[in-house]
């Protein structure tokens, strides 16, 4: 329960400091970098050298996978057919196709699943939604703004991601029994800032406006992300044998609310901001309500 007054005490707080209280310039990009350079890191290297390998994983980070690849090509098929840009087609196909994982994703999971729920989150959020956002996220924005994404752009950008340094450093540890206790014990502790950080953050950004034209994308963008994407987990994890807190955790991460930093993917490339910023506003809302309710009704 603490953990879960934690989540809404910190989004709260950054929302209304963005509102109220005049924040500086650029607080949540430097907020943002620490817990992406840091806290995160280290929570990798705190989390992971403990879990125990098992081959179910697979699941955790297919179902990433394919919460993008449905995500694109429903969009892709109902912009055609509904005369969308190619603008907002590519918006909904990041915000929608990936999920706030980590910044939303963590607390959540710890407030609902534990630390062993969370380690879990952890292999779905690193070894599947980070690298759809680095190549798949990459790709959709060069292709519906015109931009070139390059393959060596690409493979360095992932190579020189610090918390993919992480998890290699944490598998190699894993292999060989784990992290020196002193190094754990510190990567615990700088790793315990990025919840309270990374929800703050969220709540500077928060933004909650519905232009006129909005609605029906909005639905349908949502529909798929919080609904549709998550029910197509389950019948995958279903249908393969997995169960109890896998499956839990692979159906909870693909319903997470829309990803932030694939917002702001479509911010740089101009993939139709205003219905990006309101899809991820009301997901993260939504989010707050629906992740709970569908932990309560998955197996423990």
């Amino acid at each position: 329960m603490s953990a879960f007054a934690l989540l809404f005490v910190c989004l709260g707080l950054g929302t209304l400091v963005a509102r109220y209280a005049r924040p500086p310039m650029g607080l949540a990009q430097g907020l943002n970098w620490w817990v992406i350079n840091i806290a995160l890191p280290a929570l990798v290297l705190d989390v992971v050298p403990q879990l125990q390998f098992d081959w179910q994983f697979w699941f955790l980070i297919v179902s990433q996978y394919l919460v993008f690849a449905g995500a694109y090509l429903l969009f892709k098929t109902l912009g055609a057919r509904l005369g969308w840009s190619r603008g907002r087609i590519g918006a909904l196909t990041l915000v929608c196709g990936m999920g706030n994982t980590s910044f939303m994703g963590y607390p959540l999971l710890e407030a609902l699943r534990g630390r062993d729920g969370l380690a879990l989150g952890v292999v779905a959020d690193q070894l599947g939604c980070f690298i759809v956002l680095a190549v798949g996220g990459t790709l959709i924005a060069a292709l519906y703004s015109g931009a070139q994404a390059k393959p060596r752009d690409i493979a360095r950008r992932i190579a020189l991601f610090p918390p993919a340094i992480a998890l290699v450093i944490a598998g190699i540890a894993a292999a060989f029994g784990g992290v020196p206790e002193m190094v754990q014990q510190t990567c615990q502790r700088l790793g315990t800032t990025m919840i309270p950080l990374a929800l703050f953050s969220v709540g500077l950004r928060f933004r909650l406006r519905l232009a006129p034209g909005q609605a029906l994308p909005l639905v349908l963008g949502l529909g798929w992300k919080m609904a549709l994407a998550p029910l197509l987990v389950w019948v995958l994890g279903v249908s393969t044998g997995i169960g109890g807190q896998m499956l839990a955790i692979g159906v909870l991460q693909a319903a997470m609310a829309p990803m932030v930093s694939a917002t702001i993917l479509a911010d740089q490339h101009n993939l139709d901001p205003p219905l990006a910023n309101s899809v991820l506003g009301v997901g993260i809302l939504l989010a707050l309500v629906t992740v709970p309710l569908l932990s309560w009704v998955l197996p423990a």
